[in-house]
């Protein structure tokens, strides 16, 4: 039975000028991934991520404790969603009818916490049907991507193979979906739970692929009690 192991970016630099990097506590668990990987014998025959700074650091920093080295497949299509086009194109469609989102907004987004409402509201109407706004990416667009490119690893790699996919908390959400077969709508419940390098399990055959486990951040916790540090987090 052939492996992929989905893990999400570390911890990337929220409220900074530029988001799209790791902070010091995602270079950290990037790390810390990578000695989980070697310490348990987990050895990738190759690793995918999108081409976001966050994703490409993460795998460099994961895949620096392999034994040898390990090829690194750059594929746009395990981009994160998104969220600023959402923002800026699906938010202002909302607001005439949530009070209570335009009172968020109006708040200021500077917690992760209302961040995460804002982005919720947005991604769930971007989903849906009634959604039909032209200058940004579709759902269909978007998920039919990730599906191509879950596929096309395991075409690429075969059987037998052992894979790391670096990515982010949508992509992981909608695979995951997706091997559930699930719609759009029924995503977001996937999303919002992610922790900073989570790992989630797939195994796969052929063309066929199962969820073996989801969202798992318990090394994290195990190798930050050991150091007297807290690694895990959401945002």
């Amino acid at each position: 039975m052939a492996t992929i192991y989905l893990i999400r970016h570390g911890q990337a630099s929220f409220g900074a000028e530029d988001y799209d990097k790791l902070s010091e506590l995602g270079c950290k668990q990037a790390g810390v991934a990578g000695e989980y990987l070697r310490d348990h014998g987990i050895e990738l025959d190759a690793a995918y991520s999108g081409d976001l700074l966050r994703q490409r650091e993460t795998a460099a920093l994961a895949l620096a404790s392999q034994p040898g080295a390990v090829p690194h497949h750059i594929d746009p299509r395990f981009n994160e969603v998104r969220n600023d086009e959402h923002l800026q194109y699906l938010l202002p469609r909302l607001l005439d009818d949530n009070l209570a989102l335009r009172a968020l907004v109006e708040g200021g987004l500077g917690s992760s916490k209302s961040y995460q409402k804002v982005i919720e509201a947005a991604f769930n109407y971007w989903v849906s049907p009634q959604c039909d706004e032209p200058r940004i990416q579709s759902w269909d667009d978007y998920s039919g991507g990730v599906r191509a490119a879950l596929q096309q690893v395991m075409r690429e790699q075969g059987a037998g193979k052992t894979v790391g996919v670096f990515t982010s908390g949508g992509t992981i959400a909608t695979i995951v979906g997706q091997v559930l077969g699930l719609g759009g709508e029924q995503t977001y419940q996937f999303y919002e739970p992610i922790f900073n390098c989570s790992i989630t399990q797939l195994f796969y055959s052929g063309d066929k692929v199962s969820l073996s486990y989801f969202n798992d951040r318990s090394y994290l916790q195990a190798y930050g009690r050991e150091r007297g540090e807290q690694l895990v987090s959401y945002r």
